[in-house]
């Protein structure tokens, strides 16, 4: 099924791979198979590697996202000029930017949590809204679930196409949202479980073994380097802490700038960093931030990425 939006980005699925992390091969094997990979640039050290390293696994279009929390202009340039053309913002005012994407021919999307930040983005030039419900995992931008959020999305902009997101992890959920009015479906933690989602072993198991309830909203525990950044992860040891203290501010937390454990790369994490557990990470695996939306339940098994997108269009 091929909505307007996908002639507009390019692609044959309306699946869009939420932008979880800067890999290349995950992102590249979703664009394959004819739906959108993406990956995320604002931490990435070199995004210019990024989009290179990607547009050499595919042919296809891809995405790269941006987290509006402080100036990506400079950023933003380093993508473009790599060639990317198809370019996600989150939080923030994207209003700066567009002009910028739109001079070089490329998209932009922006996620939102409400109708009222919806417009005020399609009044900015966004060419694609994202409707993202509270039940998604990782960083949420708003407190209204899915179910009601797209409709209200989709009236406050039309005609500007909007993509649902959050609590999407199979094809009923893909043809729900597509009832709903949006023209894709923007999925996360289903793609945590794909054979080229390089997550570590226990992150892999904790998420299949794991109920929709299990994934909780915080509105500031993983919130080292990122402040105010409401989230949604696994509950795990860190999280009973913290709450058993009685939710201290950062400063009070128990275990504060302890470190817990090292990327690959030899880089600690401390406690309370938004850093999930990756292949390669080693130390203390399960106080870490283990992201995941609601949809978990839904998730049970490794899987590649064209099988995961052949299963959520399954019933289109």
């Amino acid at each position: 099924m091929r909505t307007p939006v996908c002639e507009m980005l390019g692609i044959e699925q309306p699946i869009v791979l939420a932008p979880m992390v800067d890999i290349p091969r995950l992102a590249a094997a979703v664009s394959n198979v004819g739906a959108l990979g993406m990956v995320t640039l604002t931490w990435s050290p070199d995004i210019a590697a990024v989009i290179r390293e990607t547009a050499a696994l595919t042919p296809r279009p891809f995405g790269g996202n941006l987290v509006l929390t402080s100036d990506e202009h400079q950023h933003l340039d380093q993508a473009l000029d790599a060639g990317l053309r198809i370019v996600s913002f989150f939080l923030g005012d994207p209003g700066g930017y567009v002009e910028a994407v739109h001079d070089a021919g490329g998209i932009v999307m922006h996620t939102v949590g409400s109708a009222e930040e919806a417009r005020r983005a399609a009044g900015s030039g966004v060419d694609v809204i994202v409707a993202q419900g509270w039940e998604a995992g990782g960083h949420v931008g708003g407190t209204v679930a899915t179910l009601p959020l797209v409709p209200a999305v989709v009236d406050a902009v039309a005609p500007v196409p909007v993509i649902a997101a959050g609590g999407i992890g199979d094809a009923r959920g893909v043809a729900a949202v597509l009832a709903l009015g949006a023209q894709a479906a923007w999925v996360g933690t289903r793609f945590l479980l794909a054979e080229e989602m390089p997550i570590h072993e226990d992150y892999r198991r904790r998420l299949i073994a794991a109920a929709e309830t299990d994934p909780e909203w915080f509105p500031d525990l993983y919130d080292v380097g990122w402040p105010d950044s409401p989230h949604r992860a696994l509950r795990n040891s860190t999280a009973q802490a913290w709450e058993a203290a009685g939710c201290p501010p950062d400063d009070q937390r128990p275990g504060i700038g302890d470190v817990i454990a090292h990327l690959a790369s030899g880089e600690a994490i401390v406690r309370y960093e938004g850093a999930p557990p990756m292949v390669g990470t080693t130390g203390e695996i399960e106080p870490l931030s283990m992201w995941a939306g609601q949809s978990v339940a839904l998730a049970r098994q490794p899987q590649s990425a064209a099988d995961i997108v052949t299963e959520l269009t399954s019933r289109l």
